[in-house]
């Protein structure tokens, strides 16, 4: 009897070794959850309230955004008193960087978290580690980190901005727009509409036109006699077909004006804003339209007579 009462003791009073829902309080989450809830909690209700409040930090996060967004909307059109910080290009891309570096930051921690509620792995233990792992992939991957230190001094020492029209040479040469300066690529819209993703480390040159592109001039030397009014009106006919043809490549309207009593003559100024990398497109199409017109008026009217000259200056785009 008395074997019997010893062994059914035993049997009732043996702990499991591993329970799977401990109720403790001795980690930050738990004393978290003490703090707010006035009780133990288990390990599922733990896991739980870290999602919770990893859910909770994403959500301001994204709400944060949100209103960066709204705020730089905002600015475009003058409505709000912080245009004058809006409107700049660069806080567009610092605000992305943030999110995103906070975002990163809350995955990182919540991860951690949840291995010290299911494995009871040490919280210091785990960023110190993640710290050591992360300096020995630094050190494996020193592209990334070339990338990631030369993105940072392209935003921040003002090379460029979102926005820009730029021709960046490297690896290889790309003109276009600035669409997004990050932490390993520099991400350009050319005149195609492609998207090129460029690494931060190979940008070697960045040559910025600012708020637009090229102005190119071609100035067309008019025959002398009856055939410089007919040469006039031919030239505007080709300026405005050349506008009608390569309009993605053309800002606005061609300028047209007459230049007299110059001592080779007069001319006819051809005022064009181009997309930077396309100076072709004037000194081969335009010019070769010209001269291949204007020798029905004048059979001797040469190519040096239709000289093409370029500058750049800033102007509003048309689409802002």
């Amino acid at each position: 009897m008395s074997n019997t009462n010893s062994t059914v003791t035993g049997t009732t009073n043996a702990v499991p070794a591993h329970t799977p829902d401990i109720l403790r309080h001795d980690t930050p989450i738990g004393q978290l959850y003490q703090h707010f809830f006035g009780s133990d909690s288990s390990t599922t209700s733990r896991l739980i309230f870290i999602l919770a409040i990893t859910a909770i930090l994403l959500l301001l996060v994204k709400m944060v955004r949100w209103l960066s967004n709204w705020l730089i909307y905002k600015s475009h059109e003058k409505r709000n008193p912080l245009g004058l910080v809006t409107q700049q290009p660069k806080f567009i891309t610092v605000t992305w960087l943030a999110v995103s570096g906070i975002s990163f930051v809350i995955y990182f921690l919540a991860i951690g978290l949840v291995l010290q509620e299911i494995f009871d792995i040490n919280l210091t233990t785990y960023l110190a580690s993640a710290s050591i792992l992360g300096l020995a992939v630094s050190f494996g991957s020193q592209g990334l980190v070339q990338d990631i230190v030369t993105g940072l001094t392209l935003i921040f020492c003002d090379t460029m901005d979102v926005g820009d029209l730029v021709e960046i040479v490297g690896s290889a040469t790309v003109s276009g727009r600035v669409e997004q300066i990050g932490l390993r690529f520099t991400v350009v819209v050319n005149f195609f509409n492609q998207r090129v993703m460029i690494p931060n480390r190979t940008i070697a040159n960045v040559s910025r036109f600012p708020h637009g592109g090229v102005d190119a001039y071609g100035d067309v030397h008019l025959p002398s006699g009856s055939g410089g009014e007919q040469a006039v009106k031919v030239v505007e006919e080709i300026a405005k077909g050349m506008k009608e043809q390569f309009g993605a490549i053309i800002f606005g309207e061609p300028g047209i004006e007459t230049v007299n009593g110059q001592p080779g003559g007069s001319f006819l100024r051809v005022h064009f804003r181009i997309w930077p990398g396309q100076s072709s497109l004037i000194e081969t199409t335009f010019r070769q339209r010209v001269v291949s017109a204007l020798k029905t008026i004048d059979p001797s009217y040469s190519d040096w007579q239709v000289p093409v000259t370029y500058r750049a200056s800033a102007f509003k785009r048309p689409d802002k």
